[in-house]
């Protein structure tokens, strides 16, 4: 069965150079100028894949991201921006509000194709992580993309949440700071290892009853982060 694009564009060639290559390849493309539009009608058809420029008439595209992802019916469908807007700041804020890949105008459409192509392959892939993992005294439900450490809801943004998912999935292997950028933030994302580090610290002190000692997201020195599961205290019975 063909996946089905939603390409949310308001510059007709660049939606008919999009469409073109998609087609050949074997999409189904719909596409639309403006994203309320492209909103409308993801309520009533599922897409495996939005394309979503940032610089549209009306809502802006990281609008539309925040849109799509506080709503629980189009929350997992994953977005690849394309824009004009090359600065890195950019880059990581359409990563954070949820975005999971990012290609910058002009763009090689067999790229485009290709970065789309894995994406999806990602999110097949991240189907194989657990639903609901429970560690310790931490709970993560996929499902509903909630966390409670102790009972206690904590809020986390989109990418602590994919990180976060990642890890407690794989629990006690170690991945170094390029794999969880391709595995969370996608291959060729812009973005450099660092952002790593300040995800994990930010995770940290919300999961943590000791960031500077944590007892989930341990630092494996020269190699990377890995996820320990909490063992309970064993109660006695005598």
């Amino acid at each position: 069965m063909p996946r089905y694009v939603v390409l949310v564009e308001d510059e007709p060639d660049i939606v008919e150079l999009i469409r073109y290559n998609f087609r050949k390849e074997g999409f189904e493309v719909s596409a639309f100028h403006r994203g309320e539009d492209a909103l409308d009608h993801l309520r009533r058809t599922a897409a495996d894949l939005i394309i979503l420029d940032i610089m549209l008439p009306g809502e802006s595209g990281i609008e539309i991201c925040r849109r799509v992802r506080a709503d629980s019916r189009l929350r997992s469908t994953p977005i690849i921006f394309v824009t004009a807007k090359g600065e890195e700041l950019d880059r990581v804020v359409g990563l954070e509000i949820g975005g999971d890949d990012y290609v910058v105008k002009p763009f090689s459409p067999r790229e485009l194709v290709a970065r789309a192509k894995a994406v999806l392959r990602r999110q097949t892939a991240a189907g194989e992580t657990r639903d609901i993992v429970e560690a310790g005294d931490l709970r993560l439900d996929a499902l509903t993309q909630e966390v409670t450490v102790g009972g206690r809801p904590i809020t986390l943004s989109t990418l602590e949440f994919k990180l976060l998912q990642f890890l407690a999935s794989h629990p006690r292997q170690v991945f170094s700071r390029e794999r969880l950028l391709d595995h969370v933030w996608g291959i060729g994302c812009a973005v450099t290892p660092r952002t790593v580090d300040v995800h994990i610290r930010r995770l940290r002190e919300k999961i943590e009853q000791r960031p500077e000692r944590p007892d989930y997201i341990h630092t494996v020195r020269g190699a990377g982060y890995r996820f320990v599961v909490v063992e309970q205290p064993a109660t006695n019975t005598t």
